[in-house]
């Protein structure tokens, strides 16, 4: 791999996460729930392209739990995508199951002591909030 091809790696997935970071808070705000469906549509899919270069940056790097990790964020993400569509109410199985996948692409990122420790525990305390997140709204 070149090291240019390497840095682009890295600027899309970076600039991905932004994207991700950015229309997804703004869709939580957005006051129609057809906006807020194209924000979350346009994060989604940054979200998944972002983490899925990730995944193939980890899997070079030799740390194949992480890159699982990505790779199951990616599809969580992709399970949410599908229920942005359906509305606020007709989405929450699809939030539910996407945030499971969150969950458990958090454990498998974390797991590894492959980022700093204060960062593994984010990630952890992450996991935990996500899950009951999911969860509550399985509930709902």
């Amino acid at each position: 791999m070149s090291p240019r091809f390497g840095n682009n790696l890295d600027r899309i997935a970076a600039g991905g996460l932004l994207v991700g970071a950015g229309l997804g808070l703004a869709g939580t705000f957005a006051a129609s729930w057809h906006v807020q469906a194209c924000l979350w549509a346009i994060d989604s899919v940054a979200l998944v392209i972002a983490t899925s270069l990730l995944a193939v940056r980890s899997l070079r790097m030799g740390a194949e739990i992480v890159a699982g990790g990505y790779l199951v964020f990616a599809i969580g993400e992709g399970v949410l995508l599908s229920g942005t569509a359906a509305g606020p109410a007709a989405s929450v199985p699809a939030f539910a199951a996407g945030t499971a996948l969150w969950a458990a692409a958090l454990a498998l990122v974390s797991a590894p002591p492959l980022l700093p420790g204060w960062l593994r525990g984010a990630g952890w305390g992450g996991r935990l909030s996500v899950r009951h997140h999911g969860r509550s709204h399985l509930l709902w």
